[in-house]
């Protein structure tokens, strides 16, 4: 008995003996053992979750189940419907007979082609021939201010700083991929493959897209040696004629090849007025910006476009916060502005194609899917005093109006406008601004910084800017840029294309102030998507006053409705393929270059081919087979198949003509321009 209450006593109620030596303690007894674990576990803190730790998993999560899907996609039967994408357009018609003919020269537009380092300052050190643009762009997050400074032109020449040389990167994979995963060139590349294709009979003409186009022949010599490489394709490949494939601005940039090529030295290639017609079979232009796009409006006042608008009314704090320091919008203005290419992309032509206060060519455009099932109908305003109502046709949408101050500026009959009156530009410009104190908070200077407040404010109470008075705005707010630029580049309208003053080469790549070459046997196709809303004109306010925020104008996103339902975010849209509309896209081969005008003097035959962009079924379709995206049309299959045929030896005819799904037709008649 005495045994066992002293056993009792040592498994139950000797003490536990700590050490004070950093060691562990010693317990002795297992019930006691037993008692601080529990007690030891009860009494450790949780772990915090934070906020970055939702999105690790987030992020994991969805790697994970991309991975699945791939997995499962690799594995599941070929013959399962609704899976397998269809079989590449390169490989159904070699299977046809389908085979290389034509050489292919490729062209791209503005922003897809890379840029490599070839000379630059201290901070860049192991980056030489390294791309600085496109690619995996890791230089962002590990020297973002070199970057930047690597990526700006001079000024006041829109040529290399000195001590900086990025030069476009040579050769296919200058843009068949802008980022890892992200394709531009690569699928129409694959295709073209597919029937024969390789590097002797497919060229890409990359070229430095920030410079302005007389300057890429003036320093790097790309237009003769664009010219040159469409000779050796020619007699190479047995003398078989070009197919030229332009994509966005390319398509401009082509145009100032084709009179640069034929006017005479030492401004242009010496080539004679026959050599397009030798040498060049086709061009098939693909989401080209003829006559400009909107939005670069919006890049030169603010930096900004419906996306970047989108993220400022979300998170007003995310790229304005003075106490986080970001200057996003700051940095993206002054390196932008240093590039003349930019300017290329403006609206041309005036009033005339784009409208003016009161008209537009797509004033019938209805965006709400609800209004198109019913169309508005007469509406009774009040009764009359002889007891009859009156009728009144619902308002159309003011898309002339590429700037409003204001959603009720936008909407306004032009009577009811109360404007300053017509200022001029030195009016802008009186004052310094008070921002002047960058030193205080780091502030990145841009041309705004010599805009007073008061100026911005008068240019604000002009109400609404069309294509006309534009110009005279961008030239208040950005005079140097406006300057440079407009040495290279012009916007209007030729009253008599045959004036000499048309030979400069500013006005070649402007097709309403340019003749196409005498080539009656090329052709020249308009290829572009349509059904997604594309920016079109804006309505912006002035930016809350900032002792750090040096940009005073911003997109107005809090701006919706509009009589059509076309206003969003500030932004009003139209048709188009997302960037370009459907009438800078399609107005030249639907009406300006049709037949024989004076725009085109041989007439050249012009065919418009849209492709209605359908979103991908699923998510193993990528970006999508049927889109037509201004980017993402470039996987498009319908749009591959007619690349190739083309080079293969079809016409526009065998083609099928026209495929029309807008209504460029209705724009282009209601448009009073002599052809």
């Amino acid at each position: 008995m005495g045994s066992n209450i002293r056993l009792r006593k040592l498994i139950f109620l000797e003490p536990v003996k700590f050490s004070w030596k950093n060691e562990k303690p010693k317990i002795e007894g297992v019930g006691v053992e037993k008692k601080l674990r529990r007690n030891n576990k009860a009494k450790r803190p949780h772990k915090q979750w934070r906020c970055v730790d939702s999105c690790c998993w987030i992020i994991g999560y969805l790697c994970t189940t991309w991975w699945l899907l791939l997995f499962l996609y690799d594995c599941l039967p070929a013959n399962l419907p609704g899976l397998k994408v269809p079989e590449a357009p390169g490989v159904r018609l070699r299977s046809g007979g389908t085979a290389a003919l034509h050489p292919v020269v490729l062209v791209p537009g503005i922003v897809t082609g890379g840029l490599e380092l070839w000379e630059g300052r201290p901070c860049s050190d192991g980056l030489f021939r390294r791309r600085l643009w496109g690619g995996s762009f890791t230089e962002i997050l590990k020297r973002p201010m070199c970057w930047l400074e690597h990526l700006s032109l001079d000024n006041e020449t829109g040529l290399d700083p000195p001590g900086i040389r990025l030069r476009a990167v040579p050769g296919l994979v200058a843009a068949d991929y802008f980022a890892p995963g992200y394709f531009v060139w690569a699928v129409l590349i694959k295709n073209l493959a597919h029937i024969g294709y390789e590097g002797k009979n497919l060229y890409m003409a990359a070229y430095d897209w920030r410079i302005s186009f007389q300057n890429t022949e003036t320093r790097d010599q790309t237009l003769s040696r664009l010219k040159s490489k469409i000779e050796l394709m020619y007699v190479t490949n047995g003398n078989k004629k070009v197919v030229v494939v332009p994509h966005s601005m390319g398509a401009i940039y082509f145009l100032h090849f084709m009179k640069w090529v034929e006017a005479p030295s030492p401004i242009g290639g010496g080539g004679g007025p026959d050599w397009c017609s030798k040498h060049i079979k086709a061009i098939m232009n693909i989401g080209a910006a003829f006559l400009g796009v909107p939005k670069t409006v919006g890049s030169i006042l603010s930096a900004e476009s419906k996306d970047v608008a989108l993220i400022r009314a979300m998170a007003p704090g995310l790229l304005d916060s003075e106490i986080l320091g970001f200057q996003t919008l700051e940095h993206v203005m002054r390196v932008s502005r240093t590039w003349d290419s930019i300017i290329s992309l403006l609206p041309k032509g005036g009033e005339t194609i784009w409208g003016n206060k009161d008209w537009s060519p797509e004033e019938d455009h209805v965006c709400d899917s609800a209004t198109k099932r019913h169309p508005p109908q007469f509406e009774t305003k009040g009764n009359h005093t002889d007891g009859q109502n009156i009728f009144q046709v619902p308002e159309s949408t003011n898309y002339g109006r590429i700037i409003s101050f204001g959603k009720s500026a936008s909407e306004l009959h032009s009577s009811e406008l109360v404007t300053s009156g017509s200022q001029k530009q030195e009016s802008f410009l009186n004052g310094t601004s008070p921002q002047s104190n960058a030193a205080s908070c780091g502030k990145v200077w841009t041309e705004y910084d010599e805009v007073s407040r008061e100026s911005i404010e008068r240019i604000s109470e002009k109400k609404v800017y069309t294509a006309n008075t534009l110009l005279d705005l961008l030239r208040a707010i950005a005079p140097k840029m406006m300057k440079r630029a407009e040495a290279h580049f012009s916007h209007g309208i030729a009253d008599d294309i045959e004036d000499p003053k048309y030979d400069h080469y500013k006005y070649w790549s402007n097709p309403l102030e340019t003749k196409l070459p005498n080539a009656p046997d090329m052709e020249i196709y308009c290829l572009y998507g349509v059904g997604i809303p594309t920016e079109r004109s804006y309505v912006y306010k002035l930016s809350q006053s900032s002792r750090c925020r040096s940009i005073p104008l911003q997109i107005d996103s809090s701006a919706d409705g509009g009589h059509n339902g076309c206003l969003k975010g500030g932004v009003y849209f139209v048709d188009g393929d997302s960037t370009v509309p459907v009438l800078s896209s399609g107005f030249m081969c639907a009406k300006g270059w049709r037949g024989k005008t004076r725009f085109n003097p041989s007439g050249i035959a012009t065919h418009v081919r849209e492709y209605k962009h359908k979103a991908p079924a699923n998510l193993l379709e990528g970006r999508g087979v049927q889109s037509g995206a201004h980017v993402d049309i470039m996987g498009n299959v319908a749009l591959i198949e007619d690349v190739l045929r083309v080079a293969a030896g079809a016409s526009g005819v065998e083609l099928g003509g026209d495929r029309i799904y807008s209504d460029v037709m209705k724009m282009s008649e209601r448009i009073k321009i002599r052809v």
